[in-house]
């Protein structure tokens, strides 16, 4: 049989389209680390029509790390569970962010509020879509990363221990969570449904705000599309529960998408962060939380005054600090991060 270079040349170049085939169905890799004091047990729930990942929950030990494969297309979220105790048949519960499942494993089960989101949204071939939401509370601190990519492929989460700062009619147990006020109150126009289910009538309330305030680059209420939603084409994302040092990346600080609704997985759609600004990158820094003046005046309020103002009451009557004195307790020390990662 005579030789062909044509036939030659076919073989390697089959070779290279079906290694850029299967990279493509590879999608994107998430890698989790935990920066927090103790183990934290991340929970997986894939949306509908998605496959689950090799896991649906796992224990991640204190300062390791775990990597999982999901596929183009892949859409879903994942949250921290905090304060668990499983036997050694992997049966128990989580204090925070449990699942229902009885298991290590969530099992397509999702997370119990307050929780803190990490959403998600890979592209096929265009942008992935990604977020973290404080629209079902908060729990823990956490940044996404992305490496490798294309676009704006920005950072963001929320550095800001806000359980610290929680007011009372919204903190949970003794400050292991902080409840959002659609459920704490379980009101619509708090909860953006009935007559409250759209973007012109569901707008930000005064516990949204306090949030937004704390985390700018994080989803506070159902349509904080704005300021919330990020892209980047062909990334590997790290996420990082409790992140306790400035990212040894330096990541530019980039507007986020505007107006778009295509990561919107659940309750709300992407991410935000108490990123402090620095002109060059943004810094780290949930090793503080807030001016010690902001946060005494916290600690020293009992937080009631604020649900009165929310549904229309005046700060005036309970001799209560105005709203701006209350914000300006979030925003002050996300500024000062920046200027001491200078």
């Amino acid at each position: 049989m005579g030789f062909s270079p044509r036939s030659s040349l076919s073989l390697p170049l089959s070779f290279v389209l079906l290694f850029l085939a299967s990279r493509g169905s590879l999608g994107s890799t998430f890698t989790f680390v935990n920066r927090c004091g103790s183990s934290v047990w991340p929970g997986i729930l894939a949306n509908a029509g998605s496959p689950a990942l090799a896991t649906t929950g796992f224990e991640l030990p204190k300062d390791t790390t775990r990597s999982l494969q999901a596929p183009t297309g892949w859409s879903g979220r994942f949250w921290a569970r905090t304060g668990c105790d499983f036997d050694r048949s992997g049966s128990g519960s989580c204090a925070t962010g449990d699942c229902g499942s009885g298991q290590v494993e969530c099992n397509g089960l999702g997370a119990a509020p307050p929780v803190t989101l990490a959403e998600f949204t890979l592209g096929s071939g265009g942008n992935d879509f990604y977020d973290v939401s404080l629209v079902d509370g908060y729990n823990l601190p956490m940044v996404v990363e992305v490496s490798g990519g294309s676009g704006e492929c920005a950072a963001t989460g929320c550095t800001t221990d806000i359980n610290r700062q929680c007011p009372a009619e919204l903190r949970v147990g003794d400050g292991n969570a902080c409840k959002s006020a659609c459920e704490a109150f379980r009101s619509p126009e708090y909860c953006c449904n009935g007559a409250y289910a759209t973007p012109a009538t569901c707008r930000p309330s005064v516990y949204s705000e306090m949030f937004k305030a704390a985390c700018p680059r994080s989803y506070s209420y159902a349509y904080d599309d704005a300021t919330s939603t990020f892209t980047c084409s062909g990334g590997d994302y790290t996420v990082t529960f409790c992140p306790s040092s400035p990212s040894q990346k330096s990541a530019s600080y980039s507007a986020p998408v505007t107006g778009s609704s295509a990561a919107s997985q659940g309750s709300d759609p992407v991410p935000g962060s108490e990123m402090g600004y620095s002109g060059q990158g943004f810094g780290y820094g949930y090793q503080g939380t807030g001016s010690e003046s902001g946060q005494t005046m916290l600690q020293e309020q009992d937080g009631s005054w604020l649900a009165g103002l929310a549904m229309g009451g005046s700060p005036r009557a309970t001799g209560s600090p105005p709203v701006a004195t209350l914000l300006s307790a979030f925003t002050v020390m996300p500024l000062l991060y920046g200027f001491i990662y200078l």
